[in-house]
């Protein structure tokens, strides 16, 4: 079993959310600096993040993008910045424009389309739901992209035959090297979140590439734990889950980031510097 260097990831904000559901998302360009500042000091060497407007609201205007880059450049220079590309009833065009103006070093895109919903047993009802296009045209629109800017493709695969969607990428000569897998659990729709389920993902992803597990809601810290033992990686952050292992709500994503260290450390794992995580996915630093 590979006991290399374990590479933590912060999803700094996600699009789903807001702060009625947790008061500690940060929305606007300085407040996505200040939190990526928060988890870069406790241990993370990537940060993930979707953009928002200063009310909350899903952005995909280029401006914003680039506001966020130079706040979070400015508290984190060396810091793997990674946007989303993901989003409901936009166009491909759009959820991508803002790669060629920003160049992140990675940038996550969806590996298949998918019903994506969001339902309360309590009340019986959905709060929300919707179909998640990612047609092979679209994939293929959105890895052209990363290619043509330098940009480290992040596959989020939410469920096994996500995983498979990469093949037919592959041959084609469109997924990199270090492109890497993210097992994206507990989304209704998607791939239920448990322990039997992620051995199962992880078997499908082939040998040698990176992985990390992205777990939502409180199943995170246990699948994160999994991860841990069998060699992978994973990610925390206030946009998969807003509570800590001890049950309370988290701060900041720098108390995410703190309590997966410590996990990682507690499982034996040590984790990756952000130089030492360049070096492991091949994203060199540029200035």
């Amino acid at each position: 079993m590979s006991q290399k260097k374990l590479i933590l990831s912060a999803a700094l904000t996600g699009a789903a959310t807001n702060r009625s559901h947790c008061p500690h998302i940060p929305y606007t360009p300085v407040e996505l600096g200040e939190e990526a500042k928060r988890a870069v000091d406790a241990g993370a060497s990537i940060v993930h993040i979707h953009a928002r407007e200063d009310n909350g609201m899903p952005s995909w205007r280029t401006e914003v993008f680039e506001q966020i880059t130079e706040e979070v450049r400015k508290r984190c220079p060396d810091v793997i910045i990674n946007y989303s590309t993901g989003a409901i009833g936009l166009s491909a065009d759009d959820r991508i424009k803002h790669l060629p103006a920003t160049k992140p070093d990675m940038a996550a895109f969806n590996m298949g389309s998918m019903n994506y919903a969001i339902f309360s047993k309590k009340q019986k009802q959905f709060h929300w739901n919707g179909v998640f296009e990612n047609s092979f045209d679209t994939m293929i629109k959105v890895v052209k992209t990363m290619n043509e800017n330098g940009i480290c493709p992040e596959m989020e695969c939410f469920d096994t035959g996500h995983i498979h969607n990469v093949e037919p990428l592959r041959e084609m000569g469109l997924i990199p090297d270090n492109a890497c897998y993210s097992l994206v659990m507990g989304v209704l729709g998607g791939i239920p979140a448990n322990t039997e389920n992620l051995i199962h993902q992880i078997k499908q992803v082939p040998e040698g590439s990176f992985w990390q597990v992205i777990a939502i809601s409180r199943k995170q810290w246990q699948l994160a734990a999994v991860a841990c033992t069998m060699g992978g990686n994973f990610r925390v952050g206030l946009e998969d889950n807003f509570y800590l292992p001890n049950g309370e709500m988290a701060t900041s994503n720098g108390e995410c980031v703190e309590w997966g260290v410590k996990l990682a450390r507690m499982m034996g794992r040590e984790v990756a510097t952000i130089a030492e995580t360049r070096q492991m996915l091949n994203i060199p630093l540029v200035k």
